[in-house]
């Protein structure tokens, strides 16, 4: 019992108390607390990333729209190689690309 005789006076004081209450509070137990902080930055985070790719993704799929629109080459192209579509008097061939195994497109060696 001693050790708690010898407590310093400014722990003892009612607004250290207080103060140490409410920091208490306000970081573990509130519900904006700041572990619920940081997973909501790293979810904002991500979902900044997905937003950028699919601005980027967006803008490019009008691009392409616009060329599909304008040149009936483009739309050849675009048949032969996203549907695999052919003429009547060709043959059509396709060939997989292989993986290695870190799943890099083997190069030509």
């Amino acid at each position: 019992m001693k050790l708690l005789t010898h407590i310093p006076a400014w722990l003892k004081s009612k607004y250290f108390i207080a103060f140490s209450v409410f920091a208490a509070i306000m970081l573990f137990f509130d519900k904006n607390d700041v572990f619920t902080k940081s997973a909501r930055d790293k979810q904002l985070r991500e979902l900044e990333k997905s937003k950028q790719y699919y601005t980027d993704r967006i803008a490019s799929e009008r691009k392409e729209l616009e060329q599909l629109k304008s040149n009936p080459g483009t739309v050849e192209k675009y048949a032969r190689e996203k549907y695999l579509m052919k003429r009547d008097n060709e043959d059509l061939f396709i060939i997989p690309e292989t993986l290695d195994k870190e799943g890099d497109k083997n190069s030509a060696q």
